[in-house]
C-alpha cells in the first residue's frame, strides 16, 4: 500500500493482516483528500483524528498532505504496533493511541479537529454511537456501507465507490 499524495507520496506502507483490517482504496483516499483540499483549502496547521486507524493510512495522507497534528486511534494491540511502525517509518510524530476509539472519545471531549476520519468495522452498529460523542470539530468524514443516521448534522457530501459511502459532514446549524 502506498501513500497518494504530498511530501510522503508513493512511500511505502505496511498492511495489517486483511482478516483484521480493510484499507481504504488508494482512489477513494485520493479522492477523499482532493474533496478535503475543496472544503478547507490548505491544509498546514490542521489537526486529523483517524478514528479506527487501521494501517493508520488515513492520517499518514493526511501528514503528508501538511496536517500538522495527527491524532490516531486503534483498539487491536497487533494491528496497533503496524500503526506506530508506519508512522516512524516516515518519522512523524502523532499522537498514537491503543485504545477503544468509543472510549476514548470522552477523555477527547477537550480537544478540537480540523477533520476527523471516522471508519469503524463494518455492521458494527456504533456508527450512531460515535457521532454522538465526537469533540469539537469542523469536518467529519465518514466511511460506511450501512445506513446511518446523520440527522444531528449537515451533510455536506456523500460519494458512493461500489458500494462503499464516504459522507462529509459538518454541525448542524443552529
Amino acid at each position: 500500500m502506498n501513500i497518494t499524495g504530498g511530501k510522503f507520496n508513493g512511500r511505502i506502507i505496511k498492511a495489517p493482516d486483511s482478516t483484521v483490517t480493510r484499507p481504504t482504496l488508494s482512489k477513494v483516499r485520493m479522492s477523499i483528500f482532493n474533496t478535503l483540499y475543496s472544503l478547507l483549502g490548505e491544509f498546514n496547521g490542521l489537526s486529523f483524528l483517524d478514528l479506527f486507524a487501521g494501517s493508520g493510512i488515513m492520517g499518514l495522507e493526511a501528514a503528508s498532505r501538511g496536517f500538522s497534528s495527527i491524532t490516531a486511534v486503534e483498539k487491536n494491540r497487533k494491528v496497533f504496533g503496524v500503526v506506530k511502525s508506519n508512522y516512524d517509518s516516515l518519522n512523524f510524530v502523532a499522537d498514537l493511541i491503543c485504545g477503544d476509539s468509543l472510549k476514548l472519545l470522552n477523555r477527547l471531549q477537550d480537544r478540537y479537529y480540523d477533520v476527523i476520519y471516522i471508519d469503524p468495522p463494518y455492521l458494527s452498529g456504533i456508527y450512531e454511537d460515535v457521532l454522538a460523542k465526537l469533540p469539537a470539530f469542523h469536518i467529519v468524514i465518514v466511511e460506511h456501507s450501512e445506513p446511518v443516521d446523520f440527522s444531528n448534522f449537515d451533510v455536506l457530501q456523500s460519494k458512493n465507490y461500489g458500494g462503499k459511502l464516504i459522507t462529509y459532514l459538518k454541525q448542524k446549524a443552529a
